[in-house]
């Protein structure tokens, strides 16, 4: 992923690396801008908005080094000269340098189990397991101190339940897209998040986005059932057209963190380039929901089925978000994404 910020209002815009030098419009401004090359600072807004007569403006204050300001490069002579080295030292050098950090990209997201196991340990990572161990265990807690409250106690135990569970919802949505845009930039295992984590209006935020994913292609099924109470040819299509496009469309939302993500044409478009590999990852979601749904249902008068189905249904959401974003990672060159809303 590309983060950067755009010249000309200062909105922070994330896209995937292919898009790299192409044009794009900004979805705040609408004003064209340069995707930089990865690894390089975008100026946040032109020169012209950072200050005013007297210092003073929209954007005074911002540290000017996070600006695509351009310094004077040194000659290859005086950098030659600083380091004491002769011109043919100093180019096999470059020449090393160059080929250690091409072996380097090419390490990343490189597997050394095949894939069809290592996808599964994706969770395993002591970070992994940490978070896995909050989703399972604070839930669980929670729900068997309910069971043994003292009834005068019933009242603060419920809000101390709603509270802490909202803030580990908020969490888990914001972690799942993490997961996908970590996967997506050749992550292996479940990234640790500690020191980045955002304010809770962004977690809310991310939250929203991924419901409203949901809502769109699932809604029209719901509420079909809802209204006609029957299982026909409708009930089956709105119920395929779900299945089919939802991970797609979650895929392109989460990595372009924008409703760009939602276009039509854009997951449409994708599906035809990566149609067969897409199959496989429906085929994934359909058989982890069915299983878990089945789990579900009969666990309903077994507590260790519940337990069971419980930890089974965040592990596999682990390894959802990891296949997603290895989708995008393998299949970015047929996908070319880019920001034009």
């Amino acid at each position: 992923m590309i983060k950067f910020y755009c010249r000309h209002c200062g909105q922070q815009i994330g896209v995937p690396a292919v898009s790299a030098g192409s044009k794009a419009r900004c979805p705040k401004c609408k004003e064209i801008i340069v995707v930089p090359e990865a690894g390089s600072a975008e100026t946040v807004a032109d020169e012209s908005n950072l200050s005013g007569p007297k210092g003073e403006g929209k954007y005074a204050g911002f540290d000017r080094a996070l600006f695509d300001i351009p310094e004077e490069d040194e000659s290859v002579s005086e950098a030659i000269n600083q380091v004491g080295m002769s011109k043919g030292e100093f180019e096999e050098f470059r020449r090393r340098k160059a080929l250690l950090e091409r072996y380097e990209a090419e390490q990343i997201g490189k597997r050394k189990l095949p894939g069809f196991v290592d996808v599964f340990l994706y969770p395993t990572s002591l970070w992994g397991l940490i978070y896995l161990g909050i989703f399972i265990g604070i839930t669980l807690f929670l729900d068997a101190v309910g069971k043994i409250v003292p009834y005068y106690l019933v009242i603060l135990h419920s809000i101390t339940d709603s509270v802490i569970k909202v803030l580990v919802v908020l969490f888990m949505y914001w972690y799942f897209a993490e997961c996908v845009r970590d996967s997506a930039d050749g992550g292996l295992r479940a990234p640790k998040v500690i020191g980045d984590t955002p304010p809770l209006r962004d977690m809310f935020r991310q939250m929203v986005d991924i419901i409203v994913c949901i809502v769109i292609f699932f809604a029209p099924f719901f509420l079909y059932v809802l209204i006609a109470k029957r299982t026909d040819i409708i009930f089956w299509l709105l119920l395929v057209y779900a299945i089919f496009f939802f991970p797609m469309a979650l895929l392109a939302f989460v990595v372009f963190d924008s409703v760009a993500g939602l276009d039509p044409r854009l997951i449409y478009k994708s599906i035809s380039k990566t149609f067969w590999p897409y199959c496989g990852l429906v085929l994934f979601f359909t058989a982890a929901g069915l299983l878990i749904g089945v789990l579900g249902y009969k666990s309903s008068g077994s507590v260790y089925l519940f337990i069971l189905a419980r930890c089974l249904g965040f592990y596999l959401l682990f390894v959802g978000a990891h296949l997603l974003g290895r989708f995008y990672w393998k299949y970015q060159e047929r996908l070319k994404w880019e920001v034009s809303l």
